[in-house]
């Protein structure tokens, strides 16, 4: 399993990126699709998660709830999170994981993080 997340950068607080996950090696539309963050000194923790199929629940941590929003394009087997009106306390590594138990630390496979840096 594969999952290759791109999208990070450098923003100004108020700006907003998209992420994205290509993943391959998996059933990607029976998976749910997730991302996870981890900003310096901090523990990794949940952002987002959204089900499988097409139309899937989301779910999303209450630090990102209104700001952030995931979706998936089982076509293309690629999962993007959009952040919105973000903040320096968004700044971290943002992992895309597969199989996520939403609310939890907890994932299948994990991809390489992608580095989102917002400035005041």
């Amino acid at each position: 399993v594969q999952l290759q997340a791109s999208g990070g950068g450098l923003v100004q607080a108020g700006g907003s990126l998209r992420l994205s996950c290509a993943a391959s090696g998996l059933t990607f539309r029976r998976s749910v699709m997730g991302w996870f963050r981890q900003a310096p000194r901090k523990e990794r923790e949940f952002v987002a998660a959204i089900g499988s199929w097409s139309g899937g629940s989301t779910n999303y941590a209450d630090s990102v709830k209104g700001r952030f929003s995931i979706s998936r394009d089982n076509a293309k087997n690629t999962n993007y999170l959009q952040m919105n009106s973000l903040r320096p306390e968004d700044t971290a590594v943002y992992y895309c994981a597969a199989g996520v138990v939403p609310y939890s630390d907890r994932a299948d496979y994990w991809g390489q993080g992608t580095q989102v840096t917002v400035s005041s």
